[in-house]
C-alpha cells in the first residue's frame, strides 16, 4: 500500500560562487529532499566543461565524496525529483544537458507543462530527438533551437511558449539563470551569500549554506547572474498571481518562508480556524506527523484540549520495503507510524492531518488508534476536500483517485471509520493564509484553474510515454 499523500515533482537549487559550487548545492539539496526522493542530480561548470552526476535515489545515496569531488567549478545547479510527468527512470533524472549556440545548457525544473505533448510533437517534427519522457527535456530543446541572437532572448522566447507551472534554474557557461511562470504557481526564491547569488525552491535551503533570502523570483521574471552581477527582466506580463495553496498546507518545510510568511505560522493558523469551524468534545489532540503537527498545535490552542504525542514517525523508512505478512493490510502505515498506547488508551482523540487524498491511510490510522484503545476518533483536516485534478506538478491528474471527488463528507467519514470528520473550509483556508484569494491557486479544491488545462489524453505522469514509443 503506497503512503497516501500528495506527491510533488521536485526541488531546484542553483549557485554562482567564488569557491566550489558543489558542496553548497549538496547541502541545498539535503534541505529540499522532502520535495522529491526518486532521483537527485548536480551539474557544475569549471570554466571549460560541464560536470554532471545524476542517479536514482536519495541525495545521500547519489553523492559519494568521490562523486562530489569530481563536480568542479564555481557555478552549478541541482535537483531532487518526484515524477509527475515521465516515469521514475534514470533518463528522466535532472539536470538535463543540451548543446546550444552559447555553450552547454544545464537545466532543472519544478512544475508541469500542460502543453508538453503538443510542444514535443512540434519539436520532433522539426527534427529534434528525445531521449526521455519528461517535460524538462522539452524546455531544454526549446531554448537550444531558438533562433534568438542571445541566450536571455532565447530563454524569454521559450517562456512565452510554455503553459502551466514552471520554476527553473539553469546555467550556460558562467551565467546562472532562474525563471518562473507568469502565475508564480510553484515557489522560487533568490538569496545572497556575500557576493554569491543563490536560487532555491524554498528559503530553508539558504539557511543550510549561510545565505540570506532576498526575495521571491517574480511571476514571469527572468533573473541572470554573471560576472556583471544580477539582472532581472520581466519577460511575461503578470497574468494574475496563483500561488499553490498546498505549498503552505503540505509541501513546504515548516521553516520555509513563502510570500513573506513562515509556513509553520500559517499552518498553526489553519489549525486555529479548523478548531473554530469544527470543534470536538475530546480529551487530547494528536497530529499525523510531520505535516499535521503545526495545525494540531493551533487546534489545541483554540480548543483548549491538551496536545499530545500520539503517533511516532519512523524517520528511517525508505520508499520501498518488504512486507513480511501479506495479510497485514495496514503494514505500509504501521512501518511508518506507531501509536503511543499509553497516551491514547481510554481517550477521546482529535486526529489532525493536512489532507485526505484516497482515504486508505486515514482509515488505517483510525483503526490503529482504536486498536490501542481510543474511545472515539474525531478526524480534522487542515485543508478543504481535494475534489479536482492538479495539472501543475502534483500527481493527482486522475480525478477518479480522489476520494472527495466521489464521496460526500459523511460518506468519507464512514469510509475512514471516524466518529466525526471536519475539513477546513476554503474561506477558512484563505483567512489562515492571510493572502488575497485572487492570488492563490485553489484549483484542486474548487475546479477553477489559472491556466488552460489539458485533455485527459494529454495529462498525467505518462502523457509523453506514447510519443516516446
Amino acid at each position: 500500500m503506497p503512503w497516501d499523500k500528495l506527491r510533488e515533482e521536485c526541488g531546484v537549487f542553483g549557485i554562482r560562487t567564488e569557491g566550489e559550487a558543489a558542496p553548497y548545492i549538496h547541502l541545498g539539496l539535503y534541505a529540499l529532499q522532502h520535495r522529491g526522493q526518486e532521483s537527485a542530480g548536480i551539474a557544475t561548470f569549471d570554466g571549460e566543461r560541464v560536470h554532471l552526476v545524476k542517479e536514482m535515489g536519495l541525495v545521500a545515496q547519489v553523492f559519494t565524496p568521490e562523486r562530489l569531488a569530481g563536480l568542479r567549478g564555481g557555478i552549478g545547479i541541482g535537483h531532487v525529483r518526484y515524477s509527475t510527468m515521465g516515469g521514475a527512470r534514470r533518463e528522466n533524472a535532472q539536470p538535463f544537458l543540451e548543446p546550444t549556440p552559447w555553450g552547454t545548457l544545464a537545466l532543472a525544473h519544478n512544475g508541469n507543462l500542460v502543453n508538453a505533448p503538443l510542444l514535443r510533437a512540434e519539436l520532433e517534427a522539426a527534427g529534434c530527438r528525445f531521449e526521455a519522457t519528461s517535460d524538462t527535456e522539452i524546455i531544454t530543446k526549446l531554448i537550444a533551437t531558438s533562433p534568438a541572437p542571445t541566450l536571455e532572448e532565447a530563454v524569454a522566447a521559450c517562456m512565452a511558449r510554455l503553459r502551466g507551472a514552471y520554476t527553473i534554474v539553469a546555467m550556460v557557461g558562467d551565467t546562472l539563470l532562474a525563471f518562473r511562470d507568469a502565475h508564480g504557481i510553484r515557489p522560487l526564491a533568490v538569496g545572497r551569500r556575500g557576493a554569491d547569488v543563490v536560487f532555491a525552491s524554498e528559503s530553508c535551503a539558504f539557511d543550510h549554506i549561510g545565505a540570506e533570502p532576498v526575495r521571491d523570483v517574480g511571476p514571469g521574471e527572468l533573473l541572470a547572474a554573471d560576472a556583471g552581477g544580477l539582472r532581472a527582466t520581466q519577460v511575461l506580463p503578470r497574468a494574475g498571481r496563483a500561488s499553490c495553496v498546498f505549498e503552505y498546507i503540505y509541501f513546504a518545510r515548516p521553516d520555509t518562508v513563502l510570500d513573506a510568511q513562515n509556513v509553520h505560522h500559517v499552518r498553526r493558523r489553519m489549525g486555529r480556524v479548523l478548531a473554530r469551524e469544527h470543534p470536538a468534545a475530546a480529551d487530547i489532540v494528536i497530529a499525523v506527523p510531520d505535516s499535521g503537527t503545526s495545525a494540531a498545535m493551533g487546534y489545541a490552542e483554540t480548543s483548549g484540549i491538551a496536545l499530545e504525542v500520539g503517533l511516532v514517525k519512523n524517520r528511517y523508512v525508505g520508499r520501498t520495503f518488504i512486507q513480511p505478512d501479506p495479510s497485514q493490510r495496514d503494514f505500509g502505515v504501521r512501518v511508518k507510524l506507531n501509536p503511543v498506547e499509553e497516551v491514547i488508551a481510554g481517550r477521546r482523540v482529535v486526529l489532525v492531518d493536512d489532507s485526505i487524498v484516497r482515504g486508505t491511510t486515514s482509515r488505517q490510522i483510525v483503526r490503529m488508534l482504536r486498536h490501542v484503545g481510543a474511545r472515539e476518533v474525531h478526524v480534522r483536516i487542515s485543508s478543504p476536500p481535494i475534489t479536482h485534478a492538479c495539472f501543475y506538478g502534483i500527481d493527482t491528474s486522475n480525478r477518479g483517485e480522489l476520494i472527495a471527488a466521489r464521496l460526500s463528507i459523511e460518506e468519507i467519514r464512514r469510509e475512514i471509520e471516524a466518529d466525526t470528520l471536519g475539513y477546513l473550509s476554503v474561506s477558512g483556508l484563505v483567512e489562515a493564509l492571510g493572502l488575497p484569494r485572487r492570488d492563490l491557486c485553489l484549483a484542486c479544491l474548487t475546479g477553477t484553474y489559472p491556466t488552460e488545462t489539458p485533455t485527459a489524453a494529454l495529462a498525467g505522469r505518462f502523457a509523453l510515454e506514447a510519443q516516446r514509443r
